[in-house]
């Protein structure tokens, strides 16, 4: 036998039960923006060019660009189409660029787990570091939101075995890390249970463009079709859940931006049809509204 995670059982997606969103609604939509923070020097970033000698400064400032400019681009843009978001949040910003979690604050966006900074992975470190990571990571987000988060991502997809278990321990209700599933899944943690929300590898700026090289025009059209075939999809009456992962130095380049404009106005314009959320919405349905069965 085929080494396990253990964590949850194949179902396939024919036979699930057909279910929907709130209004009738069988596709949610959420924006998933990534708010980062990266060491000076230092660890782990995406890089626009080959990265030379520490520090690597074209790699850093382009991406504090981000912070300075691209993100509050995108604060326009989600502003002019009256798009809500769930904000993956690396602490470090709370002390980097508090005016910029402030902002997303007073929109009333989801405020979400994403670790301290994405210069470094969770899964490299020793279980009682991890949970303590997790745990500093949560304190910091209640002293600035006044509540704890609900959901986390962790830092590029990281995850040690123990994981999933830190965080229902922690108290999260669902995880981001797993895209294996176009409808939430229930994973089983040593103490309970954690839902995984659908979080795209897709429909992401970071493989789209960084990984594959699509072009702005690309990622937009990218992100249109896959809207379109699964409104079409969802006919069949099983719901689905559509995730859009953005990161403000990727996609708040002007020319991106341009292009993602089009195609999240075509969203928004459907939205008498599908329901646009947060994260944290998509969980809360779920496990108040969804019976026991219809959660795979």
């Amino acid at each position: 036998m085929l080494r396990t995670h253990g964590r949850f059982p194949y179902r396939p997606w024919r036979g699930r039960p057909q279910g929907s969103w709130p209004g009738g609604a069988k596709l949610a939509v959420y924006l998933g923006v990534n708010l980062e923070h990266f060491s000076f020097g230092e660890g782990l970033g995406a890089e626009l060019a080959p990265g030379g000698p520490q520090p690597d400064v074209l790699n850093h400032a382009w991406r504090d660009y981000g912070n300075r400019e691209g993100a509050w681009r995108l604060l326009d843009l989600l502003d002019e189409l009256s798009l809500p978001c769930t904000v993956l949040l690396n602490t470090a910003m709370y002390h980097h660029a508090p005016e910029l979690v402030a902002a997303h604050r007073a929109r009333g966006d989801e405020m979400a787990g994403h670790g301290r900074t994405n210069s470094k992975r969770q899964s490299t470190l020793p279980e009682a570091e991890e949970a303590a990571l997790i745990r500093a990571c949560t304190e910091e987000m209640v002293r600035q939101e006044g509540a704890a988060p609900r959901g986390w991502l962790s830092p590029w997809i990281a995850e040690s075995r123990a994981t999933p278990d830190l965080l229902q321990e922690a108290g999260y209700r669902y995880s981001l890390n797993w895209c294996h599933d176009d409808q939430p899944v229930w994973k089983r943690t040593r103490a309970g249970r954690i839902l995984s929300v659908p979080y795209p590898q897709e429909a992401n700026d970071i493989p789209a463009i960084i990984a594959r090289k699509d072009g702005a025009r690309h990622f937009a059209e990218l992100v249109s079709q896959d809207f379109r075939e699964r409104l079409r999809q969802v006919a069949d009456g099983i719901p689905q859940v559509m995730g859009i992962a953005l990161h403000p130095y990727i996609i708040g380049q002007p020319y991106r931006l341009r292009a993602l404009r089009r195609v999240l106005a075509e969203i928004a314009s459907r939205r008498d049809e599908v329901w646009i959320t947060t994260a944290g919405g998509i969980h809360d349905h779920v496990t108040t509204h969804w019976p026991e069965d219809a959660i795979p």
